[in-house]
């Protein structure tokens, strides 16, 4: 399948890239090397953003971004793959991830607080990059943001991520009581769960205003 992204032409790029690069390259141990050839079907080199191909300054942070497609043979969100991608090429990626007619996007984002941490949209989640800015350190910023599950415009990128980050934590956090409460059978024990569920669920509350 071919997504359609709003970008010049000359920024694309469409070069088949063997999984054999990532190997050397990342130096991946056998048990990855066999998800590459078990899970991953075909990467593309799809779109190429530098200053020479959509005329956008770079900056020391980044100089290039580039847009991978990666053809799956079973539906899921491959992680340790685009890690080991990621660790190859010295530039962030905008990962199109593809299953038969379905689709989904994710990128990395580097961050003090957060760490390294991986975005995913839904499959089939339709998204309109704006692939425009000052520079490209702008342009990967918006793109990170576009994945976001939570975000508040009014908010600087880092803040945006690190606000989106606690809200998840504290929802998985929510999820996991929610579970435990359902299982535990002794009475005490319930209350004091159903105690911190409150808790954080004021938590979630007060953070999304």
């Amino acid at each position: 399948m071919e997504i359609k992204l709003n970008l010049p032409k000359s920024a694309y790029f469409n070069k088949f890239i063997p999984k054999s690069k990532f190997y050397e390259k990342a130096g991946i141990n056998s048990k990855l090397q066999a998800e590459f050839v078990d899970k991953i079907q075909r990467i593309t080199w799809k779109y190429k953003l530098a200053e020479s191909t959509i005329n956008i300054a770079k900056t020391q942070q980044v100089q290039e971004i580039q847009i991978f497609e990666v053809q799956l043979k079973v539906m899921y969100q491959p992680k340790q793959i685009l890690k080991a991608i990621d660790k190859a090429i010295p530039y962030p990626i905008l990962y199109i991830l593809t299953y038969q007619e379905m689709h989904a996007y994710a990128i990395a984002y580097n961050d003090d607080y957060i760490g390294n941490k991986y975005y995913f949209s839904d499959w089939d989640q339709e998204i309109n990059f704006d692939f425009s800015g000052l520079d490209l350190e702008k342009v990967y910023q918006k793109i990170v943001r576009a994945l976001l599950d939570y975000d508040d415009a009014n908010q600087e990128v880092r803040q945006a991520i690190n606000y989106d980050y606690e809200i998840s934590n504290i929802q998985t956090r929510i999820d996991k009581l929610t579970l435990k409460l359902k299982r535990e059978k002794q009475f005490n024990k319930k209350v004091q769960i159903q105690k911190e569920l409150i808790e954080e669920e004021k938590k979630l509350t007060k953070l999304k205003g």
